[in-house]
């Protein structure tokens, strides 16, 4: 059996591709693989370093004005479709999959057109423009949310969930809070602005830091991004705090055991990508939302607001965010055990941690199908 990935561009998009990969090469240890992604994102990155085939389409997503700029782009994509159809008729795929980014259009249209059945993957409650277009022509549409279900054909759209990675799940609150030199019987609380970090997050997190040195009961950890890694720790010094002797609160600027960091969370401080949801919501951990205000359709918020209205999450706009509005947020929630647990009944209501199996089944029958 042959099976074409593709997504590109972020980690949002390829992780979920990763995870789908690993759940059908436990079914299909005889499954072959071919990763297409772009020559710029983080997929030509990361998916050499996971050992799978790689191909890349050259083609950038446009913008929303007639110009020179767009023309070029409008060129690079009709070489990248011709690319696209030679890589399908190379590969001779069974079923092509696309978890989101520019990439997945010309690879999906590609496959459709050879009549390949096809499955597109869309982690938010609003689908980008790539997969509205791509829902005329694929076989099958998962989705991550339920939300997300009005925007495409009720005839090919399934409520999976996302797909998260296994070690989410398996990972142990004592062993997660023995990583870290935590306490597991300590309140803890998890604040992270994805893998590249949040500026705006990490500084109004700077004097509530400072005043929580006073409250060894909370355990904190702060993620920065390793770009704001050494300004946030410079900011906290300028507070008058010395963190070198407190062991009840951690700024780091990265982390690549995150399933252990949730393992031991109580309360998390997060953006609203889709992944970071899922995760989140698998576990059943209660959140303070910050989406990022630039995300395209501005999916980031009408993600949050899902998690909102289930009783799962706080949503705090970028606009609004101060070091006053979160630590009020979080005082509050931190000082009343019963709401936070009521919180984080919600969110393992809403989580899926099945989502990946669901779909590689989604993905083998209609490999079997064709």
């Amino acid at each position: 059996m042959k099976i074409i990935v593709s997504g590109g561009g972020t980690g949002g998009h390829i992780y979920p591709a990763l995870t789908i990969i690993r759940t059908i090469q436990a079914q299909r240890p005889d499954a072959e693989f071919l990763y297409v992604g772009t020559h710029a994102g983080l997929e030509a990155d990361i998916i050499p370093k996971e050992h799978l085939p790689f191909a890349t389409v050259d083609i950038q997503g446009f913008r929303r004005q007639l110009t020179l700029d767009n023309l070029r782009r409008a060129g690079r994509a009709l070489v990248g479709v011709g690319k696209a159809m030679r890589i399908v008729r190379d590969f001779h795929p069974d079923v092509a999959v696309g978890t989101g980014g520019y990439v997945c259009g010309p690879i999906l249209l590609a496959a459709s057109l050879a009549h390949v059945p096809t499955l597109i993957q869309e982690q938010n409650v609003v689908p980008g423009i790539t997969n509205k277009i791509l829902a005329r022509f694929v076989s099958k549409i998962a989705v991550g949310m339920p939300e997300a279900m009005r925007h495409f054909p009720a005839a090919k759209v399934v409520d999976t969930g996302n797909p998260i990675r296994q070690e989410v799940m398996t990972a142990e609150r004592a062993a997660g809070a023995a990583a870290f030199g935590f306490d597991p019987q300590k309140m803890t609380v998890l604040i992270s602005g994805g893998s590249r970090g949040a500026r705006a997050i990490n500084r109004a997190m700077v004097p509530i830091i400072a005043e929580a040195v006073k409250h060894p009961e909370v355990q904190m950890l702060l993620v920065t991004g390793k770009a704001e890694y050494d300004d946030i720790l410079a900011r906290i010094r300028d507070t008058g705090t010395d963190l070198t002797s407190v062991h009840h609160i951690k700024v780091m600027p990265y982390l690549y055991n995150m399933p252990q960091a949730q393992a031991m969370a109580d309360l998390a401080i997060f953006r609203a990508g889709a992944t970071g949801l899922a995760e989140l919501t698998a576990r059943g951990i209660p959140a303070i939302l910050v989406p990022y205000p630039y995300a395209a359709e501005n999916h980031q918020e009408h993600n949050a607001q899902a998690l909102v209205d289930a009783g799962a999450a706080r949503m705090i706009l970028n606009r609004d965010l101060t070091a006053q509005s979160l630590g009020s947020v979080l005082t509050e929630l931190l000082s009343q055990p019963d709401k936070l647990q009521q919180m984080a009944a919600a969110s393992r209501k809403l989580g899926r941690p099945q989502a990946a199996q669901t779909i590689a089944d989604m993905v083998l029958a209609l490999a079997a199908a064709r």
